[in-house]
């Protein structure tokens, strides 16, 4: 193994439940969504929710329903408009005082800080800009101006996590890796790190 060429930490988040506290999707449809889309779908789409709770289907699988309910049609401008409004006037109250405070520390130490989520890149790329954050997240694909209510690639979950990093970054050359998460979806993070952090509380199993 290499040794690391850098005295930095590599630190990685997961962003809903761990850095807000709450998952921020039902915030954003809610925010971005025109209301009479949300009215016609939502009693099609209420069994779906209840069934990814119990586990009948995969979250993966009721966010890509979600995702093309939503957002097919919506003009790009429209979309990346919502985005910004979204990063600057929601997201702000939704974020957890003791964990933007590690945020804080990390980039004191001169640390890389990687907010590393399922959730869309299209607000969460503004709101890391404002706080000096990389990001690595999924993105919904446009064609003609305008979104197909397709994921562009794969949702940014599970080991597609831990495969993005890889690719991005060169793990050997930190001194350090540190990742924080709060769902099953982020064992792969959290598999990469020597400090891991679920809901806050340092593990030392996975």
């Amino acid at each position: 193994m290499n040794a690391p060429t850098s005295g930095r930490v590599l630190a990685l988040f997961d962003f809903d439940g761990t850095i807000t506290t709450r998952e921020m999707l039902p915030d954003f449809l809610h925010y971005a969504v025109p209301k009479w889309r949300l009215r016609f779908w939502k009693p099609w789409m209420l069994p779906l929710v209840v069934a990814a709770r119990s586990g009948w289907i995969s979250g993966s699988t009721l966010r890509a329903i979600l995702a093309w309910v939503a957002f097919r049609g919506m003009p790009e401008a429209e979309y990346e408009a919502k985005a910004v409004a979204f990063a600057r006037d929601v997201l702000p109250h939704a974020l957890r005082p003791e964990m933007m405070e590690r945020i804080a520390a990390h980039r004191a130490n001169g640390d890389v800080v990687v907010v590393v989520s399922g959730a869309y890149d299209v607000y969460l790329k503004h709101w890391c800009t404002t706080h000096g954050l990389d990001l690595i997240a999924s993105t919904l694909e446009v064609r003609d101006g305008r979104l197909t209510g397709r994921y562009l690639g794969a949702q940014n979950v599970l080991a597609e996590k831990a495969r993005r990093v890889r690719e991005r970054y060169d793990l050997a050359t930190y001194r350090e890796i540190h990742a924080h998460g709060d769902t099953p979806e982020d064992e792969g993070l959290l598999a990469l790190a020597q400090r891991r952090f679920y809901r806050g509380v340092e593990m030392t199993t996975l």
